[in-house]
């Protein structure tokens, strides 16, 4: 998961504008016709996806995945129409509200998005219209609109103190940061299975890029050994490439970069965080 700086101006006030029209003849529909009208208007939402992949570089919002052969979703973040509180327990409503609010929207890759089985554990990972909450929340409904003040399990990528709740472990997979504590242990644990985080293909990918962070910090400690073993004197020692090696490693930390956070995890688990962007 990575942090996500929320920019409205990317957004055509065009199209904010629709949305907002629809938000106001939504306003009006008897709790009887708001899930049709919200489903007829389904491309509002979808509308909004490419400017949310500007603010991720095309990544998505929960993974950092930006695989370009997967379908990207507007997922909803407090869901649209019904609301999976538990196997049992169903909003069947879920945050009508904020169908056509764009800042419950979040740019999403499919096996992130939607509901898929994890083969190697078997748990049935993507978030769906899971939206559960913790004991004791108060609960938003569309005559107490309180959702700032719900106690929402799913970890925010909106929310920076969120993001900080979890770590790339060194075999590629997302688990709690020192910063989880308490109830901050089940939001990531959970949050890993809905978000489907650990997903074998995932996994895999972060795995590589770490081999790859620890293949290039050797050739950068070839060269500084390489310098450091030669003569001041020696003008070959100017053109080694120690410079663009260490360009190289930092633009694998950038925002722009996938799975930045794995090469970030990588550098600080070999000791050179100062290599991190």
């Amino acid at each position: 998961m990575i942090y996500v700086r929320r920019d409205p101006s990317i957004i055509p006030q065009k199209l904010l504008d629709v949305a907002a029209r629809a938000q106001n003849e939504l306003e009006g529909k008897s709790p009887a016709e708001r899930k049709t009208y919200i489903k007829k208007k389904s491309h509002i939402w979808r509308a909004f996806g490419r400017h949310l992949a500007k603010m991720s570089y095309g990544k998505c919002w929960y993974s950092e995945s930006p695989d370009p052969q997967s379908f990207f979703d507007v997922d909803h973040f407090r869901p649209k129409c019904e609301a999976r509180r538990s196997e049992t327990e169903v909003d069947t409503h879920g945050y009508e509200w904020l169908a056509f609010s764009w800042e419950n929207f979040r740019y999403a890759a499919n096996c992130s998005n939607r509901i898929s089985t994890n083969d190697e554990t078997g748990i049935v990972d993507g978030k769906g219209s899971w939206f559960p909450l913790l004991r004791g929340s108060p609960k938003a409904c569309w005559n107490s609109r309180c959702e700032e003040t719900e106690k929402a399990i799913l970890l925010d990528p909106v929310k920076q103190s969120d993001v900080d709740l979890i770590q790339i472990e060194a075999d590629g997979r997302v688990g709690p940061s020192r910063y989880a504590v308490g109830s901050a242990i089940l939001r990531v644990t959970r949050s890993c299975e809905l978000y489907g985080l650990n997903l074998p293909g995932i996994k895999a990918a972060r795995q590589r890029l770490m081999r790859d962070m620890i293949d290039m910090l050797e050739v950068l400690n070839d060269l500084i050994v390489a310098a450091n073993n030669s003569l001041a004197t020696d003008p070959t020692v100017d053109k080694l490439p120690i410079s663009k090696q260490c360009d190289l490693i930092r633009r694998k930390t950038t925002d722009q970069s996938p799975y930045s956070r794995a090469a970030r995890a990588a550098l600080i688990r070999e000791g050179c965080p100062e290599m991190c962007t």
